[in-house]
């Protein structure tokens, strides 16, 4: 398994192939652009918005992030565990998902969780590093690997974005599971995050 960066070339490189290897991922390359690289900035704050993520719109949680930066600068774990709850939840915080980030703030200043540590590492053992946080689960660790570290080869099948432009794209008459989707993305090895950005472009232009 491919284990370094994307880079602009290896974006391209991968590009080719998919469209080689899928025809409906080559016809949703043909009707839209070559998708953003989407990266991000590795670190806390790109950690809290992940988890705001979590089973909601981009855009609600997005809202959230962008009011809990303007409250909070700069956004530390130490300064992010002095918000209390009524704080959070006027930001926009769910209980559990304020919970989540209290966890996560205290593994960074206790030296449980290394963000700095995590490039170095294969993206297994950087998804055992992530999920020994409460409330960091295969989505989160995944949605981190895949556009912060920008490794080339993962897949977050339990995506519902995910889900949705499969089903879209290939015409079936259903909505995939983890599982089947996790089997439809085998043959998009070594640049499954490649094809990820390509269907969630494909979402979030569907009228394109």
């Amino acid at each position: 398994m491919k284990s370094e960066r994307l880079t602009r070339r290896s974006f391209d490189q991968a590009l080719d192939f998919l469209r080689d290897v899928d025809p409906d991922l080559a016809k949703a390359l043909s009707r839209l652009s070559p998708p953003p690289m989407w990266d991000r900035v590795p670190g806390f704050p790109t950690l809290v918005h992940i988890i705001l993520e979590q089973q909601v719109s981009l855009a609600s949680a997005k809202a959230a992030f962008d009011k809990l930066s303007d409250t909070v600068v700069p956004l530390e774990p130490a300064a992010f565990l002095t918000l209390d709850d009524a704080t959070l939840k006027s930001i926009g915080f769910s209980g559990q998902k304020g919970r989540y980030c209290r966890e996560l703030a205290r593994a960074i200043i206790g030296g449980t969780l290394d963000l700095d540590v995590l490039p170095s590492l294969p993206d297994q053992e950087i998804r055992a590093e992530l999920e020994k946080v409460t409330g960091i689960g295969p989505w989160t660790a995944n949605i981190y690997l895949l556009m912060v570290l920008l490794r080339p080869d993962v897949w977050p099948p339990g995506d519902l974005a995910l889900a949705a432009a499969v089903q879209d794209l290939k015409g079936l008459d259903h909505r995939p599971g983890s599982e089947e989707l996790q089997e439809i993305a085998e043959d998009w090895r070594p640049w499954r995050a490649v094809a990820a950005r390509i269907l969630w472009y494909h979402y979030l232009n569907p009228e394109f």
